[in-house]
């Protein structure tokens, strides 16, 4: 399976225009058919604790990336803000080639150094999808600091773990160093997409990434806009598993979620 990842500097509460980018990007790109694209946390809006902007025109944006997921035959997986009654949602929105939706899901762990948790309450529950024989599931941002719910996934059959995100410079080296333990520990694939540029409080210094499942780097996107591109196949995922098998000595009397 193709993987690609579009590192974009998103505009400020501007979704006409950061899917118009995204558009290029993929215009340019060209992903195969079947591929799995992911773009960033919030790609539409930036990472804003303004609900009412961050989600305007969230409608519009979905029914953009549907049909792009459409256009190129591929699944498509953006992180978006939506409204969610009083409050709003940080999901992950995955549209597949016929451009219909084939997962959502909501940010375990929002990030409450920065009080995301008052605007964008904590969803409850992993979610997995299969997509070219591979078991993905889609994580956000901090999600990444906390192995417990990685190891959740695994439990669900995970082997490929999609994760968007507005990572801030200040920390990039625990971005670079954790989407590596997950690979790691669990033995599975990531695609780590991050965004570039800046937004009214952080700077971004990119650094997506394509892991192999020991974390060997397939892809690294550097600092500004631009892709990254890499195969992954299930063999890749399930020999190692085989070959090393760490999973089978798990210890589920001390996994306590």
């Amino acid at each position: 399976m193709e993987l690609l990842g579009l590192q974009t500097d998103i505009l400020w509460h501007d979704p006409v225009a950061n899917l118009a980018a995204i558009s290029a990007l993929m215009e340019e790109a060209r992903p195969s058919p079947g591929a799995l694209v992911v773009l960033p946390e919030m790609c539409a809006s930036g990472f804003s604790r303004d609900v009412a902007a961050a989600t305007a025109g969230v409608a519009e944006t979905e029914a953009g990336l549907a049909a792009l997921a459409k256009q190129f035959g591929i699944a498509l997986m953006a992180g978006l803000a939506v409204q969610a009654g009083a409050c709003g949602a940080n999901e992950s929105v995955t549209f597949g080639p016929d451009g219909t939706e084939l997962a959502r899901y909501r940010k375990l762990q929002p990030f409450t150094g920065a009080g995301e948790e008052q605007h964008y309450p904590a969803g409850d529950k992993i979610v997995t999808f299969q997509w070219s024989g591979l078991t993905v599931a889609p994580f956000i941002c901090y999600d990444l600091r906390f192995p417990e719910i990685f190891r959740a996934a695994v439990a669900k059959g995970a082997e490929l773990f999609a994760i968007g995100a507005n990572w801030p410079n200040r920390r990039q080296h625990h971005w670079t160093t954790l989407l590596k333990a997950r690979a790691i520990e669990n033995q599975a694939g990531v695609i780590g997409v991050n965004r570039a540029g800046t937004d009214p409080e952080f700077t971004y210094a990119g650094g997506s990434l394509i892991l192999g499942p020991q974390a060997e780097v397939l892809a690294d996107a550097g600092e500004g806009p631009g892709t990254i591109r890499a195969e992954i196949t299930p063999e890749l995922i399930r020999e190692w598993r085989a070959t090393f098998p760490a999973l089978r000595d798990r210890r589920a009397d001390y996994a306590r979620l």
